[in-house]
């Protein structure tokens, strides 16, 4: 995957907006007002920090090299995934599992202003 199959991806889901708020380089993608994506434009590999359940990241991690603890994130529950190698299909289940985890922590207001627009 790159950069931009990402970003359209993350885009065509609900309440999801796009912006650059730490630098140039960073795009972070929210839901409502909290963060469920990053990514490095700069940065080769092409790298994403995304939110998963803690047990979950610790199975990822051993499974895969290519995830870590995601850098200046709670590591616990964030982690940095180099793309290059690993199956379109993981990297969109681990899109959609961040996007689920912080779509059910908006307020009920959030998320019925989302679901209605």
């Amino acid at each position: 995957m790159n950069a931009n199959e990402i970003l359209e991806y993350g885009l065509a889901k609900k309440g999801v907006t796009e912006s650059f708020p730490f630098d140039k380089e960073t795009l972070v993608m929210k839901v409502g007002t909290k963060m469920f994506l990053l990514m490095s434009l700069e940065k080769q590999p092409l790298t994403i920090a995304v939110k998963t359940d803690p047990e979950w990241s610790a199975e990822l991690r051993e499974q895969h090299p290519q995830i870590t603890g995601a850098y200046h994130m709670n590591k616990i529950h964030w982690n940095s995934v180099s793309i290059d190698g690993l199956k379109k299909e993981l990297i969109l289940k681990m899109i959609d599992h961040s996007y689920d985890l912080i779509f059910k922590s908006l307020t009920k207001k959030a998320k019925e202003e989302i679901e209605n627009s």
